[in-house]
Formats: structure tokens, sequence, C-alpha cells
């Protein structure tokens, strides 16, 4: 279902609740230096369209898992670290204009209510406060917390109703609520799906409208042949995915660690890889499904395996080679080989639409990245060839910015876990708040 955007609402004189996604990449020194502003850049053309509208914005976001509290309790000195006051900064500069920046995003009364047309104020950290996300644990063994099946409602019950008194507090800074962060649509959290209960309209910004869009016609509306790409590392990380997509795809291309694990529902050995054991049975009847549905899953046919895993940034201290079939006892696969990634590119170049999730193997180290970039080269030509290529989750996005290939790609997803869910077939909270056109 589509959803309303910016462009449906009139926001001259406004104030516009926006949710974005500022969780950016800080230097580990403690600077507060941004090492990578791609979110920032990506909500700008909201954020200047508001502007541009004669709207004012009072922007929320959070950044990083700081230790939240419970509201009205003072933030803990260790979440200094997590402070959004160097991307204010960045904002402004970027803006050309000063960036209100408020130190607690449940006291901004005051800020933004002197706001005026064409400016803008960032809150806090929403994740200062527990209820931003309203989790709880039932047992936690690190913090010696076992609590009985009464304990955890009452707990939950009391976690709601503070996420509730957060969004609506979020809510009365605005007018309109707009949320932009794609990233943290998979979540109901209070800024990104629970403040629409108490903020109306509630709408889509040119960010997340985009993603649905490409995300949303590859899934629903794909032009054949459709095919997906899933790497990564576990299969349980990516049961519902493979499921979902068994019903939609031509082709199905698997690598990365979790091919170990249909590798051996085929009845091979896999060495020392990553394998699930638990969930052979599950793959193998993934493998029967795409049979009896005329669906191609491919696995790599040769993998380059290592004597162990590297301990060395240059993997220098490993011993690798190149086998096909079996993988003999303690070696283990850690690439996709030079014949799957010939196997796979035939299968990409071919298709209309692509989307691709998960890395072939352990790119980090450059011997044993050769797979993952074979397939990069292979999906850069999808969309010279009129076709769509879509790339979603955190190491394919990085795998494909490295490779220098990102220009050539239709779409890089700003979100990892939500893009995931979203392929999933699951209904997304941050989404499903928002109004429907």
């Amino acid at each position: 279902m589509a959803k309303k955007t910016l462009r449906d609402v009139a926001l001259a004189g406004k104030r516009v609740v926006m949710r974005v996604d500022f969780n950016v990449p800080m230097a580990k020194d403690g600077s507060g230096k941004i090492t990578d502003d791609t979110r920032i850049v990506a909500a700008l053309p909201s954020i200047k369209y508001v502007l541009e509208q004669g709207g004012s914005l009072v922007l929320m976001s959070h950044l990083g898992r700081p230790k939240g509290v419970k509201l009205g309790a003072e933030p803990k000195a260790e979440n200094a670290a997590f402070t959004l006051k160097p991307v204010a900064e960045a904002l402004s500069e970027k803006l050309g204009l000063a960036v209100k920046f408020v130190p607690d995003c449940m006291a901004a009364d005051e800020v933004v209510a002197a706001l005026k047309p064409g400016e803008v104020a960032l809150l806090e950290n929403t994740r200062f406060y527990k209820a931003e996300d309203g989790k709880v644990k039932k047992d936690d063994e690190k913090k010696g917390i076992h609590l009985t099946d009464e304990e955890f409602a009452a707990k939950k019950a009391e976690l709601k109703a503070e996420r509730q008194e957060m969004a609506k507090k979020l809510a009365s800074y605005g007018d309109i609520y707009c949320n932009d962060a794609f990233g943290t649509a998979h979540r109901a959290h209070a800024s990104t799906a629970v403040v629409a209960d108490y903020l109306q309209p509630a709408v889509s910004g040119f960010l997340l409208e985009k993603e649905l869009k490409f995300l949303g016609d590859a899934v629903e509306n794909p032009v054949r042949p459709f095919v997906a790409i899933l790497g990564g590392a576990k299969v349980s990380d990516k049961l519902a995915v493979v499921k979902n997509l068994l019903a939609k795809v031509d082709t199905l291309i698997i690598g990365g660690g979790m091919a170990y694990t249909f590798k051996k529902a085929q009845g091979l050995k896999v060495g020392a890889s990553l394998c699930e054991d638990e969930q052979v049975a599950y793959c193998g009847e993934m493998l029967k499904a795409a049979e009896a549905r005329g669906v191609k899953i491919l696995l790599p046919v040769d993998n380059v395996v290592a004597d162990k895993f590297p301990a060395e940034k240059d993997a220098s201290d490993i011993t690798i080679k190149v086998c096909e079939g079996d993988i003999e006892d303690g070696w283990m696969g850690l690439d996709i080989g030079p014949k799957s990634v010939e196997l796979f590119a035939e299968a990409i170049k071919g298709a209309k639409t692509v989307v691709w999730n998960g890395p072939m193997g352990c790119f980090e180290f450059a011997p044993l990245a050769k797979g993952t970039y074979g397939v990069c080269d292979a999906v850069a030509t999808v969309k010279a060839n009129g076709g769509t290529s879509i790339i979603g989750g955190g190491d394919s996005v990085s795998a494909v910015k490295k490779s220098g290939k990102a220009a050539e790609m239709s779409h890089i997803s700003t979100g990892g876990g939500a893009s995931l869910e979203f392929l999933e077939g699951k209904t997304l909270p941050g989404v499903a708040a928002l109004n429907d056109l």
C-alpha cells in the first residue's frame, strides 16, 4: 500500500517532527568526528523540501546503543559517547544554517516553540531513554535477572506505558509527523511508529518513499528474470527470507557462510566450514521446494578454503586453496571460487531485477574478496543493461562501496535489518503507522 509523502500535505507555517536515521559511524578516538556522512546526506532532500515549503523542522534520531534510563532520570555519564551534537554541527554545515541542538529529547518545548519557518532543531539521542524501544528481558544472565511470568508481564506493561508517554511528548513538538528513517522502520519504537498515534497527518519522507518503491517493486512486481542473491554467515538469519523469495524469484543464488549448510543438505562434506547442523533438514526442504516450484537455486560449485580463519588483516597467516566438491576435514570455506563466480555472473547478467543481500565470503581480507567483488562486477552490469539492481544489508553495501561500483547500482538501501525484514515479507511498524494514499 502506497503511503502519503511530504508532497501530500501543506507545510507552510507548520512544524514537522521528522524521524531521520543519523546513526552515523564516529571515529573511535573520541573526537566526535563523523567518518561516513552518507546517512546525513541521504536525509537532505526531505529536510530541504520542508524548509523550502515554509515549514520548520524538529529532527529526531538514535545513535548507537547507549544505556537508556527511565523517563525523568538523569542520562548516564557514559552515554556522552553517543551524543548527536557532532551531527548537528555537520548538518549545520551542509544546510548553511545553524541547527539548534537540544540536549534532552524530552525537554525541547522552549526551543521548539521558538522555531520559525526555515529553522531546524535536532533532538538528542532518543535511545538515552529506555522508553524509546520499550524492550525488557525476562532472563538476563549477565545481570543475573530472572523474572517470573507475572514480573515480566508487569515490566512490559510499565515500559509500554513509558513508550506511549515518550511518543506523546515527541508528538507535541509538531503539527505533522514524517518518517524518513528506513533503517529503523522495522522497529516499533516511540520515535518511529508510536508517535504517529498522537500526531497526524503521518507521512513518508523521500528517502523512505524511495526505499519502499525500489524494494516493493522488486519483490511484488519484478521485471523478470528476477534473481536474488543471499550471502552472509548464517542460514538462521535468513530462513524466512529464503522461504519468501522462493515464491517470487526465478533464480536464488546462495553464497557466503550460509551456503555450507545447504551444501551439507546436498550430501557434501564441508570440513570445518561454518555450518548450522540444526538447519540442514530445513535447507533440504528448501531445495526440494525450489525444485517443485521450478526455481533455480545456485550454490557454489567451488570454494576458496583455508587451513584456519585469518588473524592478520592481510590474511598472511593462512594457507588457502580452491577446491571443488567435498571440503576436507580441517579446512574451511571462506569464499566462493572462480567457477562459482562465473556461474553466478552468468545468471546475474541475464537478469532484469536483482536483489543482493550478504557477501559471498570474508571480503574484509583481500585474498578472500574475489568472490564478493566478482559478484559485484556482475551486478554492476544489470543497470547498464536496462535492469534494476538493489543492494541491501550493511556488508553488501560496504562491499559495493569498496569495489568502486556504487554508482553503477540502481539503489543502495540505507536499512540493513529493515530491508531484510521487508524481503521476509514482514510488515514494518514504522511504515504501517503512516497514512495510506
